[in-house]
């Protein structure tokens, strides 16, 4: 599990632009027609002096506090060993005849990346070769380089394309790396810092979207713009091959490489959820795929075009799975819902299409091909119960990985020689904490308009019913993602091993029972959301297993924005809170780094209808002076450009005004993901379970 969840769908890339600096000094207001005075706009100037003394002075205090609790050391050294684990799974990507993987451990802090035979890794004797190590690249460069990522060309997989932030962000460099000499390569095809996306079409050919000047990034800091790169070309001499508008979200291409062809792709987005996507042939000529604008676009394998439908569509209902031959233009369902289950995951090999079902957010894994002009899928027998994901398909190669786990139940790592074998476990992860007495058990509570909310509970097998069990309440509901029953090691080790009580709320926004789950909680219906959240709290009080002295909530990114705003809306159920690189401010969210973006999730706060909305759950907004709030305690990074770090410093800033108690602490570097290295994701999670601890358990 993550918290850093507000992310593009698949088909695209990383995110956000830089904000522009903010007046230190003056009271601005928002243009508006909901125009309202804000004075903590200075703390939108990301790494302004008087911001960045305000943060200081934060940490300190909060550091202050916390490390008078011999708890925030022993946390983090478990946290920390959790992390380090020598025995922890190498998982890896099958490329050629190589398993790649990209490790860190207590010697290798920023990570190296290697690759082993794919043989010796069967056999679990990998024979590790490192091909870059970044902790040594990092201090030769003097940067603080954090691996973002790599993208190799087929089909012999000896170029690569590597992605560097500085200090976590989602802003990346992008240079060329040679696996034959461990080297990158010499005035080979490089793309300085930005948020953009570069991918392969052949050896000397790439796309790049990146920012080639005045009006071409969009409001949203995405690339307008999608231009091919010839090699020994100049990049700003690039042909453009694609453009949007700057009010759209983006431009992005990739190259789809299977056994039959290689699928030029671009997509052209006008928002969040509409996409057109175009194929280019051989001379670059682009047709538009006749698919509806919201259809999520899942990929082109033999011949035939893939998307998960987000509406009904020429007679199949939304959350259905589609095919499109490309050379006829006829539709075939692959796999149509009903009202328990929906697509998790798609994947496809080079022999099958592979499809991830979750049924009641548990899941199944089918193995899918054509016959005729109608899709067999047959079910693969594996563990049941928990989440099932597919590791390292590839549409050049037969074979793949798979995991499996649940709350309690560790990885294992199994394999399939080809879709049509039996499965092979290839290695079973250590557990990480003890859980013989836990037990997970899937609950149902009733939202205010009768909708059944499912979450999971993990407690002791024998917690009794007294309502005081130290509870956790974790939930996200926005862009389609689903909370599934997945090993947290960290939470497990934290908190459920020391006697806490773990709740996974599955509510609407998310992706749980396909697009109509998460529609239900879009824009203005997003309260739907905070009351399914809200609902699953108030059972846990009702059947006594927790009481609001005991219960803590706790969301990160969009989840963050949750937890703000049910705090804030129901402050009486709650003694805890930590909102982790949250969404605060609803009313300048859209100004700040990539909140445009997000419009068409939350709404537009200058639309007089939506802005009226948003501003009556914005929690920024919904602070009061006289009101009792539990303490809550927000993190984030100066580092995150993605979530601007303003919407928790405001809030914070906010809260002291008013006398509220409030745990602040903003780590310097890290970006989304709040830490830029091993060492920095313990320490944060000693601060926050802690804090936990300390208003919960004690």
């Amino acid at each position: 599990m993550t918290h850093a969840k507000i992310l593009l769908p698949s088909i695209l890339f990383l995110v956000m632009v830089s904000c522009l600096p903010v007046s230190k000094e003056t009271i601005v207001k928002n243009e508006s027609p909901l125009s309202y005075a804000d004075p903590y706009l200075w703390l939108e100037e990301v790494e302004g002096e008087r911001a960045l003394t305000w943060v200081r002075k934060q940490n300190a205090t909060t550091l202050e506090e916390l490390n008078t609790d011999p708890r925030l050391k022993q946390f983090e050294g478990e946290a920390l060993a959790i992390y380090e684990a020598q025995d922890k799974l190498a998982y890896g990507k099958i490329r050629g005849d190589f398993i790649y993987n990209f490790w860190r451990d207590e010697a290798h802090v920023r990570g190296i990346w290697r690759r082993s035979p794919v043989k010796a890794y069967l056999e679990n004797k990998p024979d590790w070769d490192v091909l870059l190590n970044f902790d040594e690249l990092a201090e030769l460069e003097g940067e603080n380089w954090v691996y973002k990522g790599v993208s190799g060309l087929p089909p012999a997989y000896d170029r690569f394309l590597i992605e560097l932030s500085r200090g976590g962000k989602d802003a990346v460099v992008v240079r060329e790396f040679d696996v034959t000499t461990k080297s990158f390569v010499k005035d080979g095809f490089f793309v300085p810092e930005e948020k953009s996306s570069v991918s392969w079409i052949n050896k000397d050919m790439v796309f790049v979207a990146t920012n080639f000047g005045p009006g071409t990034m969009t409001e949203s800091g995405y690339p307008a713009t999608l231009h091919v790169w010839k090699r020994g070309e100049d990049l700003a001499a690039s042909k453009e091959v694609a453009r949007v508008p700057v009010a759209n979200l983006g431009a992005w291409g990739w190259t789809i490489f299977t056994s039959e062809n290689a699928y030029k792709v671009i997509s052209k987005s006008k928002d969040f959820w509409s996409h057109e996507i175009l194929l280019l042939d051989e001379n670059m000529n682009a047709k538009t795929l006749l698919l509806p604008h919201d259809a999520d676009f899942q990929g082109v394998w033999k011949n035939q075009i893939f998307a998960i439908l987000r509406s009904d569509w020429e007679g199949s209902p939304k959350g259905s799975l589609i095919a499109v031959d490309l050379d006829t233009d006829v539709k075939t369902d692959v796999f149509i819902p009903d009202s328990k289950s929906s697509i998790s995951e798609f994947n496809y090999s080079s022999t099958h299409v592979l499809l991830t079902i979750q049924r009641d957010v548990v899941d199944k894994l089918y193995r899918g091909s054509l016959n005729g002009d109608s899709w067999i899928l047959d079910e693969l027998l594996l563990p049941a119960g928990g989440t099932l994901s597919i590791n390292s398909a590839d549409p050049l190669n037969p074979d793949f990985f798979y995991t499996f786990n649940d709350l309690i139940t560790p990885t294992t790592l199994g394999y399939f020689k080809n879709a049509l074998s039996e499965p092979k476990i290839i290695r079973e992860s250590p557990a990480r904490f003890d859980s013989k007495d836990l037990k997970v058990t899937q609950e149902f509570a009733t939202s205010k308009d009768g909708t059944k909310i499912p979450y999971f509970l993990v407690s002791r097998k024998d917690m009794p019913h007294d309502g005081n069990n130290p509870t956790l309440l974790y939930g996200y509901g926005g862009f389609e993602v689903s909370e599934k029953s997945e090993y947290w090691s960290k939470m497990g080790k934290l908190w459920m091993e020391k006697g806490g009580v773990f709740a996974l709320a599955n509510i609407r926004g998310g992706g749980e029972y396909g697009p109509g789950w998460h529609q239900a909680a879009l824009k203005t219906n997003r309260h739907k959301s905070y009351e399914d959240f809200i609902a699953i709290a108030e059972q846990l009080i009702s059947n006594a297993t927790t009481s609001p002295k005991k219960l803590g909530i706790m969301g990160g990114s969009g989840g963050g924005l949750l937890v703000g705003s049910v705090f804030t809306m129901r402050p009486d159920l709650f003694n805890a809170v930590v909102a982790q690189v949250p969404l605060l401010d609803m009313m300048r969210y859209h100004k700040l780094l990539a909140g445009a973006s997000w419009m068409g999730e939350y709404g537009d706060p200058d639309d007089p209808i939506e802005g009226a909305y948003l501003k009556k759950y914005s929690p920024y907004h919904n602070l009061f002076p006289g009101k009792k709030y539990p303490m809550p305690m927000f993190t984030t990074s100066t580092k995150d450009d993605r979530v601007h770090p303003a919407h928790a410093r405001k809030m914070v800033a906010r809260m002291l005004e008013q006398g509220h108690p409030v745990m602040y602490y903003e780590n310097i570097e890290g970006g989304h993901a709040a830490g830029a290295n091993l060492k920095q994701y313990a320490m944060m999670a000693g601060i926050e379970f802690t804090y936990l601890h300390q208003m919960l358990m004690d």
